[in-house]
């Protein structure tokens, strides 16, 4: 991509509704590669939403599917889902008369939206790597679920619930990403100093954590890379 080669690319983690740290995260000439989860938490989904379909319509950026994204999609097709209340607070936004057919617009983006993306050494994911990303084209976020997909929207659990009601993760598949890669994921809240978390697996690749979290108390983080 054109801008890509000018400009280089801006990588930006899990914004959930944070909308005036995205509009300052979106304002440059590289392209946005935003990691998912635009929605939920935060005061102002509905401007998030907004912002990021003018960059897909500008060819400015892209936004990779993340859970909440995906959760929005599917209230969006009218699925039954259970009791959410930031994923109603957001319903309730984008349907707001000021924002006439914008549900329409998200849901559209929303299924077209990768759940994967690599550019030379780097893959974009929310969740976490799968090594059939490697090989496999990205799957359908709205579609049937599998290991691929599950892996790209959830990261790894081993089945255990936290205290905090949230499921237990783990990072084993960080050892699997092959020597001289870099993945690049949001979802899974790392850093204790403020900045993008980085590990070095086994096989020497590279896993970067940008979820530093914006819109639940914390704020939005950027990396800009001029060789992805």
């Amino acid at each position: 991509m054109t801008r890509i080669r000018e400009h280089g690319l801006r990588v930006v983690g899990d914004v959930h509704g944070d909308f005036n740290a995205f509009r300052h995260a979106t304002a440059t000439d590289r392209f946005v590669i935003q990691l998912g989860d635009l929605v939920d938490h935060g005061p102002d989904s509905a401007g998030v939403m907004e912002l990021m379909l003018e960059l897909l319509e500008q060819q400015r950026g892209l936004f990779i599917l993340g859970n909440h994204d995906r959760k929005l999609g599917r209230a969006l097709e009218g699925r039954r889902l259970r009791r959410d209340p930031p994923l109603e607070e957001t319903l309730r936004q984008i349907s707001l008369p000021e924002y006439e057919g914008l549900p329409e617009r998200v849901y559209e983006a929303i299924d077209k939206a990768p759940t994967w993306l690599r550019i030379g050494r780097s893959l974009f994911v929310h969740g976490g790597f799968h090594t059939a990303m490697l090989s496999l084209s990205p799957v359908p976020g709205l579609g049937e679920m599998s290991a691929p997909l599950s892996r790209a929207l959830f990261g790894e659990t081993t089945g255990r619930m936290q205290p905090d009601g949230y499921p237990e993760r783990r990072l084993t598949w960080i050892n699997r990403i092959p020597e001289g890669m870099t993945v690049y994921v949001g979802h899974d809240r790392r850093s204790t100093d403020g900045r993008p978390w980085r590990r070095t697996g086994r096989l020497g690749g590279t896993a970067v954590f940008t979820d530093l979290g914006a819109g639940k108390g914390g704020h939005l983080a950027w990396i800009d890379l001029n060789e992805p």
